[in-house]
């Protein structure tokens, strides 16, 4: 039995949030797919490290009949970089503010490439029992940060609810990129702070993106632009 329902003729959409986010951040762009009859799932991303990431993805994927369309925002692109290489059924990646790294890269050092990232100054570090560490948005800092186009209201309820991620995996190399021989598309912030812009342009440029979409917006510009989102899904959807 397929984890989500099935439409003949379309794709399932299965969208990957990032850190310092959580499933409910695509609501917009979820309402826009429903409307349009595609079968969707937003995958409760673990946060804990690359590899293991991709492997809770690729688990998902097996009960997904059909062809499939991932969508990553911010590190959810570094899972489905992974998560979807070798997988047939993957027809298409969306990168949605999201990484879109090449092998042995990791999600640090690709923000860090380009001038105009302010994370690290944002950031409030938790003690995890196995001597790791999490990592969230500091409350205070969150809406100027990640959510600068939201309102003050709702970058409040955003930063209350963002799950953490672990220090390890922003630190951890990438394998071998499903963008090599799958078709990808890209949309992302002007204002991105957290990943720069240039570093949005430079990872759509050699991946070969078949649309690369520059909107005026923060990190998470896809909850207010969610129909612009929905409209570089649908086109990936279509081939």
């Amino acid at each position: 039995m397929s984890v989500t329902t099935t439409a003949p003729g379309r794709p399932t959409i299965v969208l990957v949030h990032g850190a310092f986010a959580e499933s409910s951040s695509w609501n917009g762009v979820i309402a826009g797919l429903l409307a349009d009859g595609y079968p969707v799932l937003a995958l409760a991303n673990p946060l804990r490290g690359v590899a293991g990431d991709a492997d809770y993805l690729r688990g998902v994927l097996t009960d997904i009949e059909g062809d499939v369309v991932l969508v990553g925002h911010s590190y959810g692109g570094m899972v489905i970089t992974n998560g979807g290489t070798g997988n047939p059924n993957v027809k298409a990646l969306v990168y949605i503010c999201g990484f879109a790294p090449d092998v042995g890269e990791t999600a640090a050092e690709l923000s860090g490439r380009y001038e105009g990232g302010t994370l690290g100054e944002t950031l409030a570090v938790v003690k995890l029992p196995d001597g790791g560490t999490d990592l969230y948005i500091r409350q205070d800092r969150y809406h100027r940060q990640f959510a600068a186009d939201s309102t003050v209201e709702e970058a409040a309820i955003m930063a209350a609810t963002q799950r953490p991620i672990t220090e390890a995996a922003l630190m951890e190399p990438s394998g071998e990129p499903a963008w090599r021989s799958i078709p990808s598309w890209f949309l992302f912030g002007s204002e991105d702070k957290n990943i720069p812009a240039a570093a949005h342009r430079f990872m759509a440029e050699r991946a070969g993106s078949r649309r690369t979409v520059e909107l005026t917006g923060s990190h998470t510009v896809a909850i207010p632009e969610a129909a612009a989102a929905v409209d570089i899904i649908r086109e990936a959807a279509r081939g």
